[in-house]
Parts: structure tokens; sequence; C-alpha cells
């Protein structure tokens, strides 16, 4: 972590912040404005740490937004994120040598995969310098942060967590939050699809109590590894030797048998007693929403270890995009391509707009072959490992515009679109998504725009004003009107809404209105910006289940307001992410809020 802040320093990629400053709510709202700054920002290492409730100075720096930017990520690689793409797909298409030469290019290569594998020490490790048991354990002692006015606590949220099977066959390296409960109990947020998860299904069958070691700093890429997409059972470490060359180096945990990186900065360990759970949260997650109060397991702490010098206290901050998981995704987008090509050969490309929170919406270039081939792509992503969590997917063919440039792709789709396009399913959910009338399962919507319709007619195009006043007659909650891609043959009309009805009864009478709407979205007066499109696109990939939301007449119309008891909607939903006003308004003062303020507005801080 040492050698990584002296990397930042040199690359002019590190902003040192002295002042005194809370890890209550703070030091938080701080990297959570930096990231909204043009390309990310700097990373930032806070100095001069704080916790004023109980007025405990630390001894140790806080250092966020570590990966907030392309530049900063590749240099966190070491090499450029395509060049581990290439390498990938060299070896999934390794075939027999077929002369001299080929074999002895090929035994190099297998020889430099000798390094990929984790090595095991013997001895302690510097992250052991320090060691605290039994009434010296103190998770208090550590700089975590709360983030959010309304989390349930204060949460670790760079945690390389360290788990194995039953039979110690696997391990798993993964990266959860971690709630503090109290100076030795951490809250274990694995959901359900985690492996993690699946390996304490295995201890809860057999009641045993489950060994977990929780990683924070070291080499930022063990942190990133922690976060990679691969296949069950697959050490997420040897996606590390795969890129540095170099394999990661180990140490034994003092109070059980899980391996760590013998150059992290803390390490927690502990058991979890699957027999015990407990509420944990809420908490202001990546969605730009809390997620509710829900019971997952507790790790019961059994060691904290640390350096003795130099150790540096690593932490994120999520809530409303862009956030610095757009970079951490975009790594993982271009480096696990090449597997995702092995389930869909015929992809050709992917991505997932930051502003939709990853798994609410993917965009799929494709070499369309046959007639349903894009619907078979659709069921291949909604099976695949995390794919399955994604609830919207357009599909263009190999003819459409970079898939990141949003204006000329929007449009390429609204050109091709008809009702014909849609496939609306069922399917498996993040944890996380609030919107489905029950838990971790609800609907998914898949768009085909590899086709070309020609019986798209446009509609006639009127003045927002006079639009508003003709859908006011139907639906009088109508607040505003905006309408965007006006020049396409289906234009999007956004309308906000004071709602005191279910919208969705209201939708069929706008067939009447077929003449000027094609695709029409409600959405909530309030905290909405109808001239905002990057926050309306996550605000309504957020809101919707397609199976309840979507409406399918003359007009299609999607109702994005928040749901209650109004639409039968039973969970509870919930809040926003905000920043608090007042915390805000003191760091203006004394100089350090440097955000400006048409960016505060435009993200919806």
């Amino acid at each position: 972590m040492q050698k990584t802040i002296e990397l930042l320093k040199a690359k002019n990629e590190l902003k040192i912040i002295d002042d005194e400053l809370d890890i209550y709510l703070e030091i938080p709202h701080l990297a959570y404005a930096e990231v909204k700054k043009k390309d990310g920002g700097k990373a930032l290492l806070f100095t001069n740490v704080v916790d004023k409730k109980s007025g405990k100075k630390f001894s140790e720096p806080v250092l966020m937004n570590l990966y907030g930017s392309y530049a900063r990520t590749e240099l966190l690689f070491g090499r450029t994120i395509e060049s581990v793409a290439d390498e990938i797909t060299k070896l999934l298409h390794m075939k027999p040598p077929s002369g001299l030469k080929e074999k002895f290019t090929m035994a190099a290569e297998l020889f430099s995969l000798k390094n990929i594998f984790p090595k095991r020490l013997k001895g302690e490790g510097a992250c052991q310098e320090i060691q605290n048991f039994g009434s010296a354990i103190n998770l208090y002692d550590l700089p975590v942060l709360t983030t959010w006015e309304q989390d349930g606590g204060p949460f670790i949220t760079m945690g390389q967590v360290y788990t194995q099977s039953l039979d110690g066959k696997m391990v798993n390296l993964g990266m959860y939050r971690l709630q503090v409960y109290d100076k030795n109990h951490l809250g274990m947020h694995w959901q359900i699809h985690k492996d993690s998860s699946h390996f304490f299904d295995q201890y809860q069958k057999a009641g045993k109590k489950m060994p977990v070691s929780i990683a924070i700093g070291g080499d930022p890429l063990y942190t990133w590894c922690a976060t990679a997409p691969l296949p069950y059972g697959v050490n997420e470490l040897l996606m590390y030797g795969l890129i540095k060359k170099q394999p990661a180096r180990l140490v034994k945990s003092l109070t059980n048998d899980l391996y760590i990186p013998q150059d992290v900065d803390y390490v927690i360990e502990g058991e979890v007693d699957p027999s015990q759970l407990r509420i944990e949260g809420p908490f202001g997650d990546h969605t730009g929403y809390y997620t509710l109060e829900e019971e997952y397991p507790v790790l019961e702490v059994k060691a904290i270890t640390k350096k003795k010098d130099n150790r540096v206290f690593l932490a994120t901050v999520v809530g409303k995009p862009p956030l610095e998981d757009k970079y951490m995704g975009w790594a993982t987008g271009k480096v696990f391509f090449p597997l995702l090509k092995t389930t869909v050969p015929d992809l050709l490309d992917y991505h997932m707009p930051e502003n939709a929170g990853f798994h609410n919406l993917i965009l799929a270039k494709m070499q369309p072959l046959y007639k349903g081939h894009a619907k078979q792509f659709m069921h291949a992503f909604w099976g695949a490992g995390q794919m399955s969590f994604v609830k919207h997917a357009i599909f263009v063919d190999e003819k459409a515009p970079e898939l990141e440039n949003y204006e000329t792709f929007t449009r390429y789709v609204l050109n091709r679109f008809s009702k014909k396009s849609l496939f609306v399913t069922e399917g498996i959910l993040d944890a996380l998504d609030h919107s489905s009338d029950e838990t971790l399962v609800g609907g998914k919507l898949g768009i085909d725009a590899t086709k070309q319709y020609e019986d798209i007619v446009a509609p006639t195009v009127l003045e927002d004003d006079a639009l508003l006043a003709k859908v006011k007659e139907i639906i009088p909650q109508a607040q505003e009107l905006k309408q965007y891609m006006k020049d396409t043959l289906n234009p999007i009309t956004v309308v906000t809404v004071q709602k005191d009805t279910n919208i969705k009864k209201l939708l069929s009478g706008l067939d009447t209105l077929k003449e000027y709407i094609k695709i029409i979205v409600f959405i909530d007066k309030a905290k909405n910006d109808v001239t905002n499109p990057y926050m309306i696109v996550w605000r309504v990939t957020n809101n919707i289940d397609v199976q309840r939301d979507l409406y399918l007449g003359d007009v299609i119309a999607l109702d994005a307001t928040n749901k209650n008891a109004l639409d039968g909607f039973e969970r509870r939903w919930p809040d926003d992410v905000d920043c608090t006003k007042e915390v805000v308004e003191s760091l203006k003062q004394r100089g350090i809020w440097d955000l400006d303020e048409q960016l505060l507005h435009k993200y919806q801080l």
C-alpha cells in the first residue's frame, strides 16, 4: 500500500487532506464528491482521522477513491487492461503446436503460468506484526466509516473476505459489506447467490462453525480480485498471479487454516455460527438506494492483526452514480469478456452503463446468424453467473454504433424498435433490487434491435407544452413533460406525476394519443428532474419490474414511480441515498468541499 501511495504521488493521482475529519459522514461525503469530478478526480489520503463521538484520534490514514479513474485502474494493474484480456483469450484458444518453433513458444507460455498459483509461506507475515486476541480485540480501533445518515452503523467496504469449503478443497475470495455491531462482531452480507454463501450452507448442514478471515489493504489488486466473477470454486487470487506475473504470497491465519496475503495492512479473523443470524443494515448501497434491514450471518472475531508501521485503511463509498465501481467494473468487463464469449461466441461487445447500476442494464452487440438469435442470447446472459442478475438487456447487430456512444446508440435502437422487439420474462434478481414484488426474483426485459422493422411509423411531434396538456386530460396527476429523441421513429416522452393513485390503471387512456406518443415513461415529481437524462436512466432502471410496470397498448408505457400501497406493493420502498446537508455545508465553510455546484445538482447528491 505504501508503494501504491508513492506511485500515485509520482503520477499526480493523489490528493492528501490533512484537515481533521470525522469517520462519521465527513470523510465518505468528500470521497463521494471527488469521484463525481471529471475523470473521477484524485485518490484521497486522509491523514488526520478522528471519531468525534468517542474522541478517538487514529494513527493510520484512510485511503479512498483508489480505483476512481481509468488511468489509476491501469496504473494499479501495472499493464493495460486489454493486454490481460488478450492473454486470457490466448489461453482459451491454445492449440497443440504444429512445429518445433510453436512447441518452444507454447512451452514458454506454459512455464510462465507457474507464477499464477498463490505461494504459501512459512511463518508469519507483515500483516501479523501486531496481534490482538481476547479482551484486546476492538473493531472500533479501526477507522471504519459510517457513510450515510440512515446506515445501521459503521461498515467495512473494501474487505477481502477469505473463506473455504467445508472439506477445505475450495477457497474463495469475495467482497461483501461488513457491518460493525460492536467491538468483536461483524455482519456478513454475503448474498444467497455468492460462493461464500454456498460454503456457509455446507457448514450449516454439518452444524459446524465456519472460519473466515478478512483482509484490508495490501496490494490494491487483491481488492479488485475479490470482485472478479470467476466460476464457482476457482481461487480469485489466480487472477492476481496472471496479471502481476508473480504469485500472491500467503501466510496462514493465526486462529484458522485460511491463508491471506502476507502484505495486507489488517486481518480480522473469526468464525460464523450458522445457527445465529442477526439483522444487518440498512445501508446506502451502489444502487443509490438504501438496502433494507435483513437477517445475515454474524462473524465473532477471534483475532485482529495488523502491520506495525505505515499501515493504511482502505475504504470506498457507494451511492448514486458515478462511483469508484464504474472503473473497477470497466476493468472487469474488459478482462472477462473472453470468458463470456465461450458461452455466447457470436458476442462482439457488451457494456453496462454506470448510471444503470451495472446489473440494471446491459447493452450488447452481436453477430445475428438466424431468426431468434438475439433472444437465444438473452437466455444465455440470464443464465451465466453474475450476468443472471441483469434486469434489462438491449441487443444490436454488428452495424450498430459504439455501445458507449449513448446518443448515437439510442437513436439507432429507437429507429429499429417495435413491440415485436420486446421479450419479457422472469428470473433471478440481485438481493439489492428493491422494485420487484418479492425479493430475489422479478421481471426481465430484453429488446432485440438486431432487426429493422419496415412498418414503424413516426408520430406527429407536438411541442412539450401542447403534449402535456393532452396527457393531463387523461392523467391529471401529470406535472412536467419532456420529449427525447424527437427525430427518431420512436421518441421517448418522460412525464413527472404527483402520484395519488395507481398510475398503471390510467395508462390505457393514453392509446387515444397514439398519433403523438410512441413510448412514455412516468416518474415521480419529487426528487426527479425531467431535463436530466443521466439520472432519469438511473431512476427508471432501478424502479421498474417490467412484469408489473410495462403497458403494451397502442402506446408503450412504463410506470417508473416509487411503488406503495396504491400499487398493492407490500414491501417497504427504500429511500434514496442523499448527502447530509449539514455535513456538506460544514465542509464548505471549512474550505474542504470543492465540488462544482452544477455537478452536485446533476448527480442529485
